[in-house]
């Protein structure tokens, strides 16, 4: 984590630690986050708590897990799910799965998000959909995939906190489009006749660094000295209790971190 309230990936050169026997490590290349890399624990606690939001939903439900990557997202959603299919095309990303979350209600397939077709009550979709040249497309091949009563929860970056203030977009290369909300619901509502929206934010100790940063926290603690020593112990100390899903209605959702859209046909 960086001194901003929204700091950008850490860079390729950290790999995931202690692993399990037998389990290849990944590295961290800003395209996916990853657990058991310290210096990526904001991002991948950023994520986690959507994953678990979504799984107290999915009681009994057969669930896909669209671009599981390293698969941690899956093996919480196979908590409370019947049943799991984590889905990633990248091959790295799937053995890792396959080798290092194993249950009986829970399975990896390498396959394309917009090929892979298997009846399911549920699709889950993070932080993904801004990578796409063709999400609408996207959106409507996992509609058909929940029938009528199913629901599609797709997340994707506010880039009103992603990317520098004032600048259009963030500098990650990965991202086609970073959406608004307006632009986000639009996408949303054009494929499904149901959308709720929700928005991630910081809550206790990231809503006092966030806070603290307003105040100048950028200038004391350069001036201290203290810069490495204080994140180094901060970002690993990051939970997902220090972030909050909250409804539209119920917070200012320019200020969200994260838009969750929950799609039913």
């Amino acid at each position: 984590m960086t001194t901003t309230s929204s700091p950008e990936p850490a860079p390729s050169v950290y790999q995931q630690r202690d692993q399990p026997d037998g389990v290849p490590p990944l590295a961290l290349t800003g395209e996916r986050t990853l657990p058991d890399v310290p210096e990526e624990n904001y991002w991948y606690r950023r994520h986690l708590v959507v994953y678990e939001w979504i799984a107290q939903r999915l009681q009994g439900l057969r669930a896909i897990d669209m671009a599981c990557g390293e698969g941690y997202g899956s093996a919480v959603l196979a908590r409370s799910a019947a049943s799991v299919v984590g889905v990633d095309a990248n091959p790295e990303a799937h053995e890792h799965a396959r080798l290092r979350y194993v249950r009986p209600n829970l399975r990896f397939e390498r396959a394309l998000v917009d090929s892979f077709a298997e009846q399911a009550d549920a699709v889950v979709f993070l932080q993904t959909i801004e990578h796409l040249e063709d999400p609408g497309a996207v959106l409507d091949h996992f509609r058909s995939l929940v029938g009528s009563a199913g629901a599609v929860f797709v997340s994707t970056p506010n880039v009103l906190t992603l990317a520098p203030k004032g600048a259009p977009r963030s500098d990650n290369p990965w991202h086609v489009h970073e959406y608004r909300r307006h632009e986000y619901e639009q996408l949303c509502r054009e494929h499904f006749s149901n959308v709720e929206l929700y928005g991630l934010f910081h809550a206790r100790k990231l809503r006092a660094h966030e806070l603290a940063l307003r105040l100048g926290w950028d200038r004391v603690h350069a001036r201290l000295g203290v810069t490495g020593r204080f994140y180094d112990w901060f970002t690993p100390a990051i939970a997902v209790s220090d972030f909050a899903v909250r409804a539209a209605g119920e917070a200012d959702m320019d200020r969200s971190l994260d838009f969750l859209a929950v799609c039913r046909p």
